[in-house]
């Protein structure tokens, strides 16, 4: 074997194993921050099942402005839109409704994060602009923690355990929308949402970086 051969089979291994890391890596790294949102979009798949309602997961929107929102999880039901955001968090939950910012306590240390009601807020906002034909009323903010968090104030309306989802989904009056308006908003949503690739997740995460500088 001459010795060029030894450098470009060197070379190909390199390769193979930076481009085998790599793709390992981003593997990674999408397990691990979209484990939460895989619970509760596998526990709203079991709720669709045989019934009428429509689950959208990862739906990017875009904005009048022309940055971007993504929403974890959109339900369109007979019984309304539910806007869901995750928090797959554990420790301990500080927070209130109106407060701007919660806090996760782990131990000693604590973490400081936007109110995820608030953040959901923006969210409901571009689907009640999409779905500008339905009453705002019939459009929900609600807020998922997926993970072993536990609160330690009073936790506020709409914010529910993932165990608590289903119950309290059930729990809202049939029959706000009807199957065909059902249909017309699935089919809306579907038709205006950015193509779910990583291009667009890419995008999402560089308007989040212009407006918020991280």
């Amino acid at each position: 074997m001459s010795f060029q051969n030894v450098i470009i089979g060197f070379s190909l291994l390199f390769l193979f194993g930076f481009f085998s890391g790599l793709i390992l890596g981003r593997f990674r790294r999408y397990a691990v921050e979209n484990g939460g949102e895989a619970l509760v979009r596998q526990a709203l798949v079991r709720y669709c099942i045989g019934g009428e309602a429509h689950l959208l997961s990862n739906v990017t929107l875009k904005l009048e402005d022309w940055t971007t929102t993504q929403v974890d999880h959109v339900l369109v039901s007979r019984k309304g839109i539910f806007v869901i955001e995750t928090k797959h968090y554990k420790g301990w939950i500080f927070g209130a409704a109106k407060s701007k910012v919660w806090t996760q306590t782990i131990y000693k240390e604590k973490h400081k994060f936007q109110n995820p009601i608030h953040q959901n807020y923006k969210h409901v906002k571009a689907v009640e602009k999409l779905l500008d034909f339905l009453e705002p009323s019939s459009i929900h903010n609600i807020v998922v923690f997926s993970g072993e968090a536990v609160f330690k104030t009073q936790k506020p309306n709409n914010v529910f355990y993932l165990k608590e989802l289903i119950s309290a989904i059930d729990g809202y009056p049939d029959d706000v929308l009807s199957l065909n308006r059902v249909q017309f908003c699935v089919g809306r949503l579907e038709y205006q949402r950015m193509a779910l690739t990583s291009e667009t997740d890419i995008e999402h995460k560089a308007n989040l970086t212009r407006r918020f500088g991280r």
